[in-house]
């Protein structure tokens, strides 16, 4: 094999994960520096041309993985959540999609050399936003919870419900090309929707009865269902052209609504394999795109972008939250963010292709169109977004809660005495017995792993800037730490010592580079803690003075106290940790557990 192959397809895979890595140390959306990556490697420096380097393998590799991409987007889904999460997200996804479908569409009829076919079809690919997007804007702007989580499930349910409608649309331009009459046309159209949701509903009821059977081993569910889900799309379109990907859409959100469906780990699988697939992909779409296109749809593109963001975005947002408890600078807010994403470049890409094929000559713009949408909706949202929301009083102080890793008896009482405090607490454990208790004390929790792709889809750190880690499990504790120091940076991390490093060698202890401040003392540590708890020991809060200082408050309490936090005149969370400096002053107020024979 010609080396120079190798080197290219080895490339496109070390700079997609390098784009990834450096988006995320950055906290800025990855389809920024990979659409980047792929115009500066392709038309502009003359690296990387797809077309010579994959021949015919380009256009099904980018439809398979689009299939990909949108089953996996489809998977999570649930009409459950939609529905619990309130009207204003419901009216987004349907009457605001609607609405912002309408405005583009006829403005890029207007504004470009495009059909009203084209023009409405692009319209309905950049109704997607997303929360590969969203999420790492949310991040940066720290909006109150009301606009987080409105922003939030937006662009989780509008990822396959937007999908859909630009399928729909292009399998209506495809089935009017083939027939001129309109009787026939809406025949052949009806044929492929008719196709895609049998095929789609039909794979998702016997793939989910074969996994709830457990007839599939473990170790095997996750290659099964990418299998399946490839297979669907393959046999889809042999039945029906153009029907494969309203199959795959139609099979995830299936899927995910099938009652005792675990789909967790193979939405993990799905996620890593996606991330794969979205960074060599959008490099190799990045680098087809032709300067004389993007010079082509330059000023008409920026004035389109233009009513996107400050017109189609808040019409449909007022639109949408009419009798909403949202205020208006929340609605305000809400408007200003609508980053346009993955799966808003996967299907123009995909779509070019084909509509290219079938002589839509125009079609070949829907790419650069849709990249400066892409480009300049992150650009300006994530530069502008936090400026936006603190001018508009919209954004969160400066977070002062804390992520409790683990809800067991330690940490379930802490939590409660920090509560106390109007500091904000959330515990998370995978053990569902812990979690039911930390919920019946009041406390809020998320049921899972901290570190897991479903975590960082839903586990809420709004308001949240410290970690504290005191699970008792040392590998989940630690990697816990290396996952949240770039969340809540490096000074913020906190992990309690388990009971098992005591007795063991150094050369088996993970590095203290690698690890939180160590909690409290360098005699605590979770048996101690835990023990001292079942013997009624209690966590007390105790407030300094000038005749009261906080040597004497140790004295008071000799060997039986063990300090832990200290909440300062400025309402201000200090942490105690082994070999800390700290020296309270009076009008502090000291958290500490103090035995029940030393509380006299």
């Amino acid at each position: 094999m010609d080396n120079h192959i190798l080197l290219s397809i080895a490339s496109i895979g070390v700079l997609g994960i390098a784009c990834q890595w450096f988006a995320w140390w950055v906290r800025i959306p990855s389809i920024l520096f990979l659409l980047t990556t792929g115009i500066l490697a392709g038309p502009i420096l003359g690296l990387l041309n797809p077309d010579i380097l994959l021949g015919d393998l380009l256009f099904p590799f980018i439809s398979l993985s689009v299939a990909v991409i949108l089953f996996e987007g489809s998977l999570t889904l649930k009409f459950s959540e939609i529905r619990g999460h309130g009207k204003i997200v419901s009216n987004l996804v349907t009457i605001g999609a609607l609405i912002t479908w309408a405005i583009v569409g006829y403005s890029t009829y207007h504004l470009l050399d495009l059909s009203m076919e084209l023009a409405f079809l692009f319209g309905a690919i950049v109704v997607v936003t997303g929360p590969t997007v969203i999420i790492p804007i949310l991040r940066i702007v720290r909006p109150n919870p009301k606009v987080a989580n409105v922003l939030r499930w937006e662009g989780i349910v509008i990822d396959p419900l937007g999908a859909l409608l630009a399928v729909l649309v292009f399998d209506f331009i495809i089935s009017g090309q083939q027939h001129n009459v309109l009787s026939t046309m809406l025949l052949a159209f009806g044929k492929i929707i008719l196709s895609g949701f049998l095929i789609g509903f039909i794979s998702a009821w016997s793939l989910g009865s074969l996994l709830r059977k457990q007839l599939v081993p473990q170790y095997l569910r996750n290659i099964f269902t990418l299998i399946s889900v490839l297979t669907v799309f393959v046999l889809s379109e042999m039945i029906q052209s153009e029907s494969g990907l309203l199959a795959v859409t139609v099979m995830g959100i299936t899927m995910a609504n099938m009652k005792d469906m675990d789909i967790d780990n193979i939405l993990d699988f799905k996620e890593s394999l996606s991330v794969l697939l979205i960074s060599v992909l959008f490099i190799v779409l990045a680098a087809r795109i032709e300067i004389d296109e993007l010079i082509f749809v330059g000023w008409p593109a920026i004035v389109l972008l233009g009513i996107i963001i400050l017109i189609a975005r808040p019409v449909a947002v007022f639109a949408s939250s009419i009798g909403s408890d949202l205020s208006f600078n929340e609605k305000l807010v809400i408007a200003w963010i609508g980053p346009r994403g993955i799966v808003a470049a996967a299907i123009s890409a995909l779509f070019a292709l084909r509509l290219e094929d079938a002589g839509f000559s125009e079609a070949a713009l829907l790419v650069p169109l849709t990249f400066v949408i892409i480009i300049g909706t992150v650009v300006i949202q994530s530069t502008t977004a936090k400026h936006i929301a603190e001018f508009l009083k919209v954004r969160e102080p400066p977070p002062t809660g804390l992520l409790i890793v683990g809800a067991g008896n330690v940490a379930r009482a802490i939590a409660k005495e920090l509560q106390s405090h109007d500091f904000k607490t959330l515990l998370t454990d995978s053990t569902w017995e812990n979690v039911r208790l930390a919920r019946m004390d009041g406390l809020e929790t998320y049921f899972g792993n901290p570190i897991s792709e479903h975590a960082d889809r839903n586990l809420n750190l709004s308001g949240l800037g410290k970690l504290l880690a005191m699970s008792g499990r040392l590998n989940l504790d630690t990697l816990a730490c290396l996952r949240f120091k770039s969340e809540f940076g490096t000074n913020n991390i906190y992990e309690l010592k388990t009971t098992r490093e005591k007795n063991t060698e150094d050369k088996h202890i993970v590095s203290t580079k690698h690890r939180g401040y160590e909690l409290f003392s360098e005699d605590a540590d979770y048996g101690n803690l835990a023990y001292r708890l079942r013997n009624q020991a209690e966590i007390k809060s105790t407030q300094l003075s000038n005749e009261f200082t906080f040597k004497q408050y140790l004295k008071k309490y000799d060997e039986g106290i063990i300090p832990m936090f200290a909440i300062d005149n400025k309402q201000r969370l200090h942490v105690f940790v082994a070999n800390g400096e700290m020296e309270p002053k009076p009008d502090w107020i000291i958290i500490a557990m103090i035995d029940k024979e030393n509380d006299k």
